[in-house]
């Protein structure tokens, strides 16, 4: 009981860090003013357009696929299994489980799979090709080597060093009903758990708020139509006409 009270405990920390930084650097994005437009060309020029835009991007990585097929490739392998993986992992804190839930679960460990591949093909990107090697920080392995760890760990417990499921349930359902239960004493799953609190307590200070950051980024998310529409910033939107003029000038 202690192990699942201070693992509760855990969780309910890297909840709050993470739900606050996150928020807190959303509200950040939000308040960057873009005094220029700037969208990479060719953009759209309606709210549509941009709107499709931002969905191909966010979805397929539009983008990433006309600069890199192979960074496409294992960086949407290792997106689409996260995705997969984390929609899997939704039985463990439902009952009934959704039935949506209950239909993805015989994918779940192909998609574990992708996701492994696709994290060790982006590690291996950053250290075979020269022009990455030179602009990958220490932090950028590092991440990759965490996120391998949390997948490789939850491959292991899948089909190797099996845990106790209807225990972790348990304790799983105790963390949203505030009633702590016994969590099973499993070295791998203990690390594993470990692994994604850490994760949790990184993710709002890392890159990988490019997460969130995507869809505050003016190169996609703003039309393409200065010659019909001046764009004013909104924080110069209150300036007095005579500044305003002085500038132009």
């Amino acid at each position: 009981m202690l192990l699942g009270a201070i693992f509760a405990g855990l969780f309910y920390f890297a909840t709050v860090v993470f739900l606050v930084g996150v928020g807190a650097r959303i509200a950040r994005y939000a308040r960057i003013p873009a005094p220029l437009v700037i969208p990479t060309t060719p953009a759209p020029t309606t709210h549509a357009g941009v709107c499709a835009r931002m969905f191909r991007e966010v979805v397929f990585f539009e983008s990433l696929f006309k600069g890199s097929k192979w960074s496409w490739l294992f960086g949407w392998l290792f997106h689409f299994g996260m995705l997969i993986v984390i929609a899997q992992h939704l039985r463990y804190f439902t009952q009934p489980v959704w039935s949506w839930v209950m239909l993805i679960q015989w994918i779940g460990s192909y998609a574990s799979f992708a996701m492994f591949v696709g994290l060790g093909g982006l590690w291996a990107r950053r250290v075979l090709v020269d022009r990455i090697r030179y602009i990958s920080a220490p932090s950028d392995h590092l991440m990759l080597a965490l996120l391998l760890a949390i997948t490789g760990s939850g491959l292991l417990m899948k089909h190797v060093a099996h845990t106790d499921i209807v225990l972790l349930k348990a304790f799983a359902l105790g963390l949203i009903t505030l009633s702590w239960q016994p969590l099973p004493n499993d070295l791998v799953l203990l690390a594993h758990l470990s692994l994604v609190i850490i994760l949790m307590l990184i993710f709002p200070f890392s890159k990988l708020l490019h997460a969130p950051g995507v869809f505050f980024s003016p190169t996609r998310n703003m039309r393409d139509n200065p010659r019909e529409h001046r764009h004013v910033a909104s924080w110069a939107k209150d300036l007095p006409k005579s500044a305003d003029s002085a500038d132009g000038a």
